[in-house]
């Protein structure tokens, strides 16, 4: 059975890998592992405990634990440090009986996982979210000020896209906050591509999404401390049943890790810059667009193509312009977060070589039709 036998529309994604989207698509060698795995029966103590270990090793920590996304491992994580491996707690969760369970967040890192709300997740184990700052400021003293006998866990996001860090509180000062009260710091580092740095700035628990930059099917981990990881574990006998991994998408989420691994950033990223730098020549021949190659805002290794559209010259403006590209078939979807200033984003990660294809051909026929259709307009007067 395919897509088009449900009626549902194949996508091309130029926004990256999102969950909206249906995370990633993977490689021959990531779907012939799951498969493999699909063949036979396995104990998942055993193979979760296994692959926790792989994990711990590719990030430097200590342990790692598997989870279903990072959703799924924010909730969990909180669970850990609310209610630790005892039982009786972790099967009272959502409710934390008498053990604190206030989770520090700056305003500004109170971010969505696609529709649902951080806030949601960390009650969701068992937490009571504590915002503190606004969302363009917070200081220090707003965190240490936060902090009570109640507080469970302090959490930071790491997401440029999502979560707002000008004049926000840094990670190694809420490591440092954590380190002098004794309160742990879970980070979100869901879309991530440096395995290792985020373990090493002293964070206790830090949790990945294998899809956003890893390549790996529905999947994720928690990595760090090995008593928090334990922690985390135990959970699989109260909230996080219901967010288990299974065979198949662990062994594609091991794969994955091994695949990307494989590879530096730095090699990965300049074989990303040739491809766009191309791409945008194409793209800037185009009638109302102006193309160029931009890194990501943060400073990752991330190049882009980033459309600036003259509505007078495309006929159109950016919004039309993105609601136009998705109502084909491919549906092709652009990055929109430079919506309001009248631009459009080509976002490599999850385009091959027929993806780019399929940009170029739709933005073809969007604009020169346009354009032919103005210019014998033109010769009619």
């Amino acid at each position: 059975m395919e897509y088009q036998d449900l009626g549902v529309v194949p996508v091309v994604s130029a926004q990256a890998n999102s969950t909206p989207l249906g995370g990633c698509t993977l490689s021959d060698g990531v779907i012939q592992a799951m498969g493999n795995a699909a063949r036979f029966h396995v104990d998942l103590d055993q193979l979760w405990r296994a692959a926790g270990s792989c994990l711990a090793d590719v990030t430097g920590s200590e342990d790692a634990c598997p989870v279903t996304g990072a959703a799924a491992g924010m909730a969990i994580a909180v669970a850990a440090c609310v209610a630790g491996t005892d039982v009786s707690r972790v099967q009272r969760l959502p409710d934390p009986g008498d053990q604190p369970n206030e989770i520090v967040l700056q305003k500004g890192h109170s971010i969505s996982y696609g529709g649902a709300p951080i806030t949601q997740m960390i009650a969701l184990g068992g937490g009571r979210t504590v915002e503190v700052g606004a969302v363009n400021e917070t200081l220090r003293s707003h965190v240490a000020g936060a902090v009570t006998r109640r507080t469970a866990a302090l959490v930071y996001v790491t997401s440029r896209t999502h979560a707002v860090h000008r004049k926000g509180v840094s990670l190694d000062e809420l490591v440092a906050i954590g380190r002098e009260r004794g309160i742990p710091v879970i980070v979100d580092a869901a879309g991530e591509s440096d395995l290792r740095g985020w373990v090493a700035s002293g964070a206790d628990l830090v949790i990945y999404s294998g899809p956003k930059m890893l390549g790996a099917p529905t999947a994720g981990f928690i990595c760090g401390e090995s008593e928090l990881v334990a922690a985390c574990r135990a959970q699989y006998a109260g909230i996080a049943r219901p967010m288990k991994v299974g065979k198949e998408n662990l062994m594609g989420l091991l794969q994955a890790v091994r695949e990307y691994t494989a590879v530096p950033e730095e090699e990965r990223a300049a074989a990303q810059q040739v491809r766009m730098t191309k791409l945008a020549a194409r793209l800037d021949e185009l009638p109302g667009l102006a193309a160029r190659v931009t890194q990501d805002d943060s400073g990752r290794l991330i190049h882009r193509v980033l459309l600036t559209i003259d509505p007078a010259s495309a006929g159109r403006s950016a919004a039309r312009l993105a609601e136009e590209m998705t109502a084909g078939v491919p549906s092709i979807y652009l990055r929109d977060f430079k919506l309001h200033l009248g631009q459009l984003e080509v976002d490599p990660r999850a385009l091959d070589p027929d993806g780019e294809e399929a940009v170029v051909r739709r933005l073809e026929e969007l604009l020169l039709d346009h354009s032919d259709a103005r210019a014998g307009e033109e010769v009619a007067r």
